[in-house]
C-alpha cells in the first residue's frame, strides 16, 4: 500500500498517530510526549474517550476515529450482518462526537467507514480490513492535499526568516518541512508553548527540531516582545474549523496572537481546507473543557483548592485579522473564501 508519510517526523508516521491491529487500537499519548507511550484500546468507546481526553489532538483524531471504526467492526465480527451494521452506525456517531468543535470532520470519516464496511459485507469481504484500508487512504489524501498547502505556505516564508507557530498543526508542519527541503529554503521557527497542555513546546518544536530546523520555544506571553523586537516574520496556524465567512477556530490563544500580529504588521496565514457546512461564526461550536486541566498540570496543582478556572478549548479569529487562508487551491483573502467552493472540492477526509 502506498503511503504519504515518507520523510515525516516521528509524530506524523502513521503508526505513531493511531493504528489498528488484531483487535486493538494503539494511540500515541501526546499529552506526555516526548516521552513515548501508547494508549491501547480494546473497545471503540475507549478510542472515543482517548480523543475526548486529548490523548491525541490536532489531526490525530481524524486517524483515530477511522481506526476506532475498525475496532468496532472487530468487536461485532461474529454477529449477523444486520447487527454489525447497527453497531457500526452507533460507533460512527459516538466516535464523531468525541469532541464537538470538529464533529463534522470526524463524521465524514466515520460515515465513510460505515459505507465501506457495508460494501465489504455485501461482497463477502472482511469489513475490518476494508475500514483500515479506507482510513489509510484518508490519511494519504490528507497528507497529499496538505502537501500542496505546505508548498504554498513555504513560499510565503522569507528566506532566512522566522515562522511563529501556535499549538500543533500536525500535517501542515510535516508538509511545510518537506516543502522547505524541496525548495532549499532555510527559516527559523518560534513555537508558542500553548497552555495548558504545551502542545507547541512538546509537539511542534519536537517536529521542527528533529528535522534540523533552528527552533525556539517562547511562553504564550512572550509573543508581543518577540514581534516588537523583530524576531517574527510570519505567523501561521492551522485551524480546527474554517467557516466560509473567513472566521476560523483554533487553539485558545490564537485570537490574541492574531491581534498582536496585526498591530506589529506581521502577516498571519491560516492553513487548511474550508468547511463546506460552516457558513459563519455562529456555526462554530466552542468546546468547554474541564477547568481542572487549567488548575493542575501532570497532577501537580497550580493553585490553592478554592481557586476556580475556565477552559474554552478554542477561540475564533475574525477575518479582518487574517492575511490569507492557505488552501490546496491557493491563498484566499478571508472575505473571498466562499469562492473556494466555486470549483469542485476534492474529497479531503
Amino acid at each position: 500500500m502506498v503511503r504519504m508519510d515518507e520523510n515525516m517526523p516521528f509524530l506524523l508516521q502513521y503508526e505513531n498517530v493511531a493504528w489498528y491491529e488484531n483487535g486493538k487500537v494503539r494511540i500515541l499519548d501526546r499529552r506526555i510526549f516526548p516521552e513515548v507511550r501508547f494508549v491501547e484500546c480494546t473497545d471503540y468507546h475507549e478510542v472515543a474517550q482517548a480523543i475526548t481526553d486529548m490523548v491525541t489532538q490536532s489531526a490525530g483524531p481524524y486517524t483515530a476515529v477511522g481506526m476506532g471504526m475498525a475496532l468496532a467492526a472487530w468487536q461485532v465480527k461474529d454477529k449477523t450482518e444486520a447487527e454489525q451494521m447497527a453497531f457500526l452506525k452507533q460507533a460512527s456517531y459516538d466516535l464523531a462526537h468525541a469532541r464537538p468543535t470538529t464533529a463534522n470532520r470526524y463524521g465524514q470519516i466515520t460515515n465513510r467507514c460505515v459505507e465501506v464496511a457495508e460494501k465489504a459485507l455485501a461482497e463477502g469481504k472482511d469489513p475490518i480490513q476494508a475500514i483500515v484500508e479506507n482510513t489509510v487512504e484518508s490519511m494519504n489524501r490528507r497528507y497529499s492535499t496538505m502537501q500542496i498547502v505546505g508548498d504554498h505556505l513555504a513560499s510565503l516564508i522569507p528566506e532566512g526568516g522566522t515562522l511563529l507557530t501556535q499549538c500543533y498543526g500536525e500535517t501542515i508542519i510535516g508538509t511545510v518541512i518537506r516543502a522547505a527541503r524541496k525548495q532549499n529554503k532555510e527559516f527559523k521557527v518560534f513555537c508558542a508553548e500553548t497552555r495548558p497542555y504545551l502542545q507547541g513546546a512538546r509537539l511542534t518544536s519536537s517536529c521542527f527540531a528533529s528535522m534540523g530546523f533552528d527552533t525556539t520555544v517562547i511562553t504564550d506571553n512572550m509573543v508581543a516582545y518577540s514581534m516588537e523586537h523583530g524576531l517574527i516574520d510570519v505567523f501561521s496556524s492551522a485551524a480546527d474549523s474554517i467557516a466560509r465567512s473567513g472566521h476560523i477556530a483554533n487553539k485558545i490563544g490564537t485570537y490574541q496572537i492574531a491581534i498582536l500580529a496585526k498591530h506589529f504588521g506581521v502577516p498571519y496565514y491560516v492553513t487548511g481546507i474550508p468547511d463546506q457546512d460552516k457558513m459563519g461564526r455562529d456555526d462554530i461550536v466552542i468546546e468547554m473543557r474541564d477547568p481542572t486541566q487549567v488548575l493542575r498540570y501532570r497532577d501537580i496543582p497550580n493553585t490553592l483548592p478554592e481557586v476556580k478556572a475556565i477552559y474554552p478549548s478554542f477561540d475564533v479569529v475574525p477575518p479582518h485579522l487574517i492575511s490569507g487562508v492557505v488552501t490546496d487551491k491557493g491563498v484566499y483573502v478571508p472575505h473571498m473564501l466562499n469562492t473556494y467552493f466555486d470549483t469542485e472540492a476534492k474529497q479531503f477526509y
